[in-house]
């Protein structure tokens, strides 16, 4: 079992920059980040890969980033020009197997998840 561990969310300017990150207990093959705002449904934002690798929600127009340090099994997410409709709660996810690796299972549906960091944007 994957244990994966958040922080960094928190409270930030629309406009402003703020670094998520996730902590691993061990390697995994594909790991990414998931937001849930209030009364919305859960959206896959980011993934990355053990071959480096990425693919985005197609709406943050380049304004994130998803990074990792594979010596620490940790993984970051980048944000910057953030508006207030990224307020959400954001979730680590992980996965191993051929199944991620191929793409045949999104981000959403990775095995492993953390329990969340929020970020709230002000307008």
């Amino acid at each position: 079992q994957v244990q994966l561990v958040e922080s960094g969310g928190g409270s930030v300017q629309a406009g402003g920059s703020l670094r998520l990150s996730c902590a691993a207990s061990e390697h995994t093959d594909c790991m990414g980040w998931n937001r849930q705002a209030p009364g919305k449904e859960r959206e896959g934002v980011a993934t990355i890969y053990s071959d480096g690798r990425t693919g985005y929600l197609a709406s943050l127009a380049g304004r994130f980033t998803i990074s990792k340090d594979d010596t620490e099994n940790i993984m970051y997410l980048q944000l910057n020009s953030v508006k207030p409709e990224d307020t959400a709660m954001y979730y680590c996810a992980a996965d191993t197997g051929p199944d991620c690796w191929r793409g045949a299972v999104t981000v959403l549906n990775f095995r492993y998840s953390g329990q969340g960091t929020q970020v709230t944007v002000s307008s």
